[in-house]
């Protein structure tokens, strides 16, 4: 029996091909002082996740697991809601510096802006 709302295999970008796609062709973009997104419309049925977090912006390790955390919980949660997309999540300088109520609020507000354009 397979959970519907796992963060399954095949809701994450995983190949250096997949990620190329995205960057060639973005049809929707969400940026903000402290990270960026970028997607594509995908004929999958689903959105699909990536991460670029550099240590030159996010300098902890722990800092950039919190943020891929929080990031997948939310697709993870409100997959339904939004459109087929090909998401890279790309972070800026100060988003480690961002505590966990800050940053959830972030991660909604973008991914929210994101849907809203990519259905217009």
């Amino acid at each position: 029996m397979q959970k519907p709302f796992g963060f399954r295999r095949d809701l994450r970008l995983l190949s250096p091909a997949q990620f190329r796609t995205v960057f060639d062709q973005v049809d929707v973009k969400a940026p903000a002082e402290h990270c960026l997104l970028l997607a594509r419309h995908n004929s999958e049925n689903r959105p699909r996740l990536g991460f670029i977090l550099s240590k030159k912006n996010v300098r902890l390790a722990v800092q950039r697991n919190r943020i891929k955390r929080y990031a997948r919980e939310y697709l993870r949660l409100h997959q339904q809601e939004l459109p087929p997309l090909d998401i890279i999540f790309m972070g800026r300088k100060g988003l480690g510096s961002l505590s966990d109520a800050e940053l959830h609020r972030l991660v909604r507000k973008q991914f929210e802006k994101l849907s809203r354009r990519a259905r217009s």
